[in-house]
């Protein structure tokens, strides 16, 4: 049995502010590390989200609006061939919206969707006519393209105003203003898509025709209108 002397004590406080300091240090190295992690996973998740939202405003800066009026090509007595008045074809002119980006419209880049009452087409885009040509109308696109071999066109023969129509429903776009020879549309030029329907697939009075110009980049260019009594060789669908 051990006597302790009066007059003298054991402490044990100096062993309990070591530990406490070491522990006290160990806790602040584990949450200057948490802290390293978290403050890296902020900016890294501000990066993210500030390339989402410039993605973001780029594709909403892409966008195509109308610059004109919908017309279409009336077919309106059986001398012309339509016992029922019917839509040769149809001209939808576009643009780029005011401060919007450049946009691509070559054949492996935009698509055209097209649809009436009784007709449903994925695409029926075959291309565009060169920029380095401009033409005033459609009836010129038409038997350039016919020229140029863009498929569903004849070279003399097929010309949905003047001539005969093609096989096949099909599109091009043609440049009513432009600036260069590329195939880029830019903000300060002007195309039209044009439409020449097949035989059978022909929209009449009271049908209702959907257009969808798909790009790249941007906002699909949406176009519905209904098909008015076809009286003249010029439709207004507006």
């Amino acid at each position: 049995m051990a006597f302790v002397r009066r007059g003298c004590s054991i402490s044990h406080r100096g062993i309990l502010g070591v530990e406490s300091a070491i522990f006290l240090i160990a806790v602040m190295i584990i949450s200057a590390a948490l802290a390293v992690v978290v403050v890296n996973m902020g900016l890294s998740t501000t990066q993210n989200t500030k390339t989402v939202s410039q993605s973001g405003l780029n594709s909403a800066g892409s966008g195509l609006q109308l610059s004109g009026i919908v017309t279409g090509t009336g077919c309106t007595s059986s001398s012309k061939g339509c016992s029922t008045p019917y839509l040769n074809a149809t001209v939808i002119p576009f643009k780029i919206v005011p401060g919007g980006n450049s946009m691509n419209l070559q054949l492996s880049s935009a698509s055209v969707k097209y649809s009436s009452n009784s007709k449903l087409f994925d695409n029926i885009y075959k291309g565009q006519l060169p920029a380095s040509t401009t033409y005033v109308d459609a009836t010129a696109a038409f038997t350039a393209a016919g020229a140029a071999g863009i498929t569903g066109f004849t070279n003399g023969v097929t010309n949905p105003v003047t001539k005969s129509l093609p096989s096949q429903t099909v599109a091009i776009v043609y440049w009513t203003v432009s600036k260069n020879t590329d195939a880029v549309l830019d903000t300060d030029e002007r195309v039209e898509l044009a439409i020449a329907y097949g035989t059978d697939d022909r929209p009449t009075t009271q049908d209702k025709i959907r257009v969808e110009i798909v790009t790249p980049t941007g906002a699909t260019l949406a176009v519905e209108r209904y098909v008015p009594d076809i009286v003249n060789t010029v439709v207004n669908l507006n």
